[in-house]
């Protein structure tokens, strides 16, 4: 990779795990689309699997007093982690453009719902019910794409969560999914020199931005973040649009 790569994959790296040191997600989301103009697709995505892996890791830990508020956790992680198994497959073999645009249709459908009824919420039955469907859809699709915050975050706004838990929630979903991706990638050698040489200078930039950003959440009231929440998600569904056309 030239320094003008490595120089993009350190500004997105700042740039997206701020984000998600707020919200909880969105370094994915902001960062792959940036790193697909120089890398390509499957560069970005293998680049970003071991910082994403850590800022979930450091992000869950710091609000895990939080668990006592989440929902559906174990049933999510498992079917989560079975999904990312198959995507990461499907990575590999398979065309991503009929995926980003499903996916992208249902974020802008969700957020059109969630703006028309701001106070819709799913009751225990009903989640329980659907969790294995939405944990293996998310799994699925932070390994073929390196992107599920889109469903995550949909699927777990309507448990109406104090803030740090849904961080909380959000990165234990993202820590099974990106740990099985990563083992994947591992296994299948797609690290070689220069993802490698990229994927520290990633980790660098993300291990100094978290403490920024945990700090920022801290200041942002539960109304702000749902907001946020939203926001991503409508630059969320944009990205994944212009990404399939890219």
């Amino acid at each position: 990779m030239s320094e003008t790569d490595l120089f993009l994959v350190a500004i997105a790296s700042l740039v997206g795990s701020f984000v998600k040191s707020v919200t909880g997600m969105g370094y994915p989301l902001i960062a792959i689309p940036i790193l697909t103009l120089s890398i390509g697709v499957e560069s970005a995505v293998v680049v970003i699997a071991i910082p994403n892996f850590f800022a979930n890791l450091l992000l869950n830990l710091g609000v895990r007093e939080e668990r006592r508020h989440s929902r559906d956790l174990p049933i999510l992680v498992v079917t989560s982690i079975l999904g990312a198994v198959v995507g990461t497959i499907v990575l590999v073999e398979a065309p991503e453009e009929p995926l980003l645009f499903g996916l992208a249709l249902s974020v802008f459908a969700f957020v059109v719902q969630r703006l028309r009824d701001p106070e819709l919420s799913l009751d225990p039955a009903a989640t329980r019910r659907w969790a294995p469907l939405a944990g293996s859809l998310a799994g699925f699709s932070h390994g073929a794409v390196g992107v599920s915050g889109p469903i995550v975050a949909m699927w777990l706004h309507g448990y109406r969560l104090p803030k740090n838990a849904y961080v909380f929630s959000v990165t234990a979903l993202f820590l099974a999914s990106g740990a099985t991706q990563l083992a994947v990638l591992l296994a299948s050698g797609q690290y070689g020199r220069d993802r490698l040489i990229a994927s520290s200078i990633a980790l660098v930039a993300t291990l100094c931005m978290i403490p920024v950003g945990t700090h920022m959440r801290s200041r942002i009231g539960g109304r702000t973040f749902e907001r946020m929440i939203l926001a991503l998600l409508v630059f969320s569904g944009g990205s994944l649009v212009l990404r399939a056309f890219g």
